[in-house]
């Protein structure tokens, strides 16, 4: 280990002991940020992991296993045609209803199989920002205006985030596909794309439907419609999956059927729609263990990214709540009052702090609109309400620590500072509008 190395650890150490020394344990509002970040992850654990990230970690394992790098490479690569990557890249959150969190094994996967980096990075932001079901609850909650600005802003960001970051870094981009040798795989795999594709868009649709949020101030509707019927739609793409595990995975049937069998008796003993989902991720997980070797990989590249991307969220978590609180209803280390005071004015400074309290606050999918509905209530200008819905979404201090891990630390701070720069020009440039 070289003196630079030695000399971090050093540091490392001496900042974790100074911390641990000068702990104000006997203090009130540090005893609560301690809790705000315990209640945290323990809300994300019950409401997000199995719901969210599990059947995230399954859908990068089928684009880990079963889509070629050369069709990742044909759509995403540095010698694909930018205006169709970075098109496709820009308005894939619109099928996607995940948080910054859930959307990491997506991108990682896909980077990993040979995306540039400018469309990888566009995916990663339009993601979890241009959640369409988001979109509609802000235009309803916080005003048309604030719903178009929001959309339209986090398009552009994506597009112009993606294209910066794939011109800055260029050079490493080829220098990865070239030792990779990624575009010399040549093929599409042992099944038809179509194939693939229709299983990809059944685990999307389960992805989607199973975490539908009841529309906020509506008990009528379409959305609430959907919200209402939300998991007898997810039974159908449900029955969808298992009929191509068996015809295009080639799993073994009688896995398939006995799973199937078991999900459906579970749903009519228990009022708790989450128990068959669980007994359903089990009976998958099972079946693909027992199956064919190609099944077997979908399973272990799916345990892979979770051992690399849980540990790393969690750590995240329980630090964003210690400094900022748990999604809005309690207190972090840093107190409210001194959030709402920097940011009732629409100058660059407050639409700055918006963004960066945005940028490492963690926020569930949707409850950034609840979080910045409260906060306009309480004298948050319009400019930086919008700053603040355009970097929060698509980042946050834990999803950080994970990108950081795929790409990078100085490709990691190149993207969270140019997210942080736009959502503030864009905040102050809306708040003079409006």
């Amino acid at each position: 280990m070289s003196w630079k190395e030695q000399y971090k650890s050093l540091l490392l150490f001496l900042c974790f002991f100074l911390f641990i020394y000068f702990m104000p344990i006997e203090s009130k509002d540090f005893k609560g940020a301690i809790i705000d970040g315990f209640k945290l992850i323990h809300c994300y654990a019950r409401e997000h992991v199995i719901l969210c990230l599990i059947p995230a970690f399954f859908i990068a394992g089928v684009i880990a296993v079963f889509i070629s790098q050369t069709s990742i490479i044909k759509y995403f690569g540095t010698k694909a045609k930018k205006w169709k990557a970075y098109l496709i890249a820009s308005v894939s959150g619109t099928i996607l209803a995940v948080c910054s969190c859930t959307v990491l094994p997506l991108f990682s996967s896909i980077y990993k199989r040979g995306a540039g980096l400018g469309p990888a990075i566009a995916f990663l932001y339009s993601g979890p920002a241009i959640n369409i079901l988001a979109i509609i609850l802000t235009a309803r909650v916080l005003g048309f205006e604030l719903g178009v600005a929001r959309i339209v802003g986090a398009i552009t960001f994506s597009l112009v985030i993606g294209l910066i970051m794939g011109f800055i870094y260029h050079d490493d981009e080829e220098k990865q596909i070239s030792e990779s040798k990624l575009a010399l795989e040549e093929g599409e795999g042992i099944r038809p794309f179509w194939q693939t594709s229709i299983h990809f868009f059944i685990l999307i649709g389960i992805l989607v439907f199973v975490n539908w949020n009841k529309p906020a101030n509506e008990s009528t509707g379409f959305w609430y419609f959907i919200y209402k019927n939300k998991w007898f739609i997810t039974s159908i793409f449900g029955i969808g999956f298992a009929i191509s595990m068996i015809y295009i995975i080639k799993v073994k049937k009688i896995f398939v059927i006995l799973g199937t069998f078991v999900v459906i008796i579970s749903a009519t003993l228990f009022s708790d729609p989450t128990i068959p989902f669980i007994i359903g991720i089990t009976a998958t997980s099972i079946t693909l263990a027992f199956s064919n070797e190609e099944s077997k990989l979908w399973l272990l590249e799916t345990w892979e990214f979770a051992k690399q991307i849980m540990p790393l969220l969690g750590i995240g978590i329980l630090l964003s709540g210690f400094l900022l609180g748990s999604s809005g209803n309690g207190e972090g280390i840093i107190p409210k009052e001194w959030i709402f005071s920097l940011v009732g004015q629409n100058s660059l400074l407050s639409n700055f702090f918006a963004s960066i309290v945005g940028a490492f606050m963690y926020f569930a999918t949707l409850t950034e609109i609840p979080i910045v509905q409260g906060l306009i209530k309480n004298g948050m200008g319009k400019g930086p309400a919008l700053a603040l819905l355009l970097a929060g979404p698509a980042l946050s201090l834990p999803s950080m620590i994970v990108i950081k891990s795929v790409i990078g630390f100085k490709k990691t701070t190149t993207y969270v500072f140019l997210v942080i720069i736009m959502a503030t020009l864009t905040g102050f440039a809306y708040g003079l509008l409006f």
